[in-house]
């Protein structure tokens, strides 16, 4: 048995949030300057160009990219073989992220509740999602999910007779009615099976997937470029003023669901793909 201090766990979630904020991945980075170098409108590509230029800036100076700091999703792995002293693993993020929030000067988006919109000052609670893995060792992912990009999400219950065909359909069609709304460029994870919450499940964690990481089964693989394709044939194009740039990636993932049911989710992420990671 391994033991993990609940205050290296809050420093540690602490300083992923601020990171998270400050410096986009470089695997966006790499997409965004891909997509600038091919993109065919002139101002889309300036668009992309500024898009560039602001991530480069909030880096350098280590200020947030986006003022809408998010609300901060945390996905867990728990070695079975960790014991958490000192205080809760939920106590220990929430902490962390009360920490992070206040230390980056990271805007406070979290209400307490959903009808009385009061404020809880400090962007907690987080939305933590914890799975139990073999091992002693403990993985913490941040992303802060901003709320122009997470309010264009959806979830539909399809029929199963509507089979690929009705995915892809419904996929496009909810990245087309989005149109400028979650700030494209996007990142735009893709929940098949599960049940109602699972199919949601699996498109978030799908957006932690690095950008040039194809998903590992070959069909699906070949379903996220068929996606991505066909997204970046609407025109919605950077910031929505047209061009080739609907979105960057694509990332499916998917699960065993019930016979009567063909879950999908689209979890729909800005050009401000902000995660980070850390194992203790």
């Amino acid at each position: 048995m391994r033991e993990i201090a609940a205050g290296l766990i809050s420093d540690t979630v602490a300083r992923l949030c601020v990171e998270a904020n400050y410096d986009l991945p470089p695997d966006v980075v790499a997409q965004l300057e891909r997509s600038a170098s091919e993109e065919d409108a002139p101002l889309a590509r300036e668009m992309l160009d500024q898009i560039l230029e602001n991530a480069r800036l909030a880096s350098r100076d280590q200020v947030p990219i986006c003022q809408d700091t998010g609300l901060a999703v945390v996905m867990v792995e728990l070695g079975q073989e960790v014991h958490i002293t000192g205080g809760s693993l939920a106590d220990a993020i929430n902490e962390g992220v009360r920490i992070g929030y206040e230390q980056g000067y990271l805007r406070r988006s979290v209400v307490a509740d959903p009808l009385t919109r009061e404020n809880t000052g400090d962007n907690t609670p987080a939305v933590v999602h914890v799975a139990l893995v073999p091992g002693d060792v403990l993985r913490i992912a941040v992303a802060p999910k901003g709320a122009g990009s997470e309010n264009m999400s959806t979830v539909r219950m399809l029929k199963p007779s509507e089979g690929v065909q009705g995915v892809k359909q419904f996929v496009v069609d909810t990245v087309a009615a989005a149109g400028p709304n979650p700030c494209p460029p996007l990142v735009v994870g893709v929940g098949i099976g599960g049940s109602f919450e699972g199919c949601a499940l699996l498109a978030k964690k799908a957006l932690f997937r690095p950008l040039d990481e194809p998903n590992s089964d070959p069909r699906l693989a070949a379903l996220e470029s068929e996606l991505l394709e066909a997204i970046n044939q609407t025109g919605v194009g950077p910031v929505g003023i047209g061009g080739r740039t609907t979105a960057l990636a694509v990332h499916v993932a998917a699960a065993p669901c019930h016979i009567a049911s063909l879950p999908v989710a689209v979890n729909v992420n800005c050009h401000a793909a902000r995660h980070k990671e850390a194992v203790l």
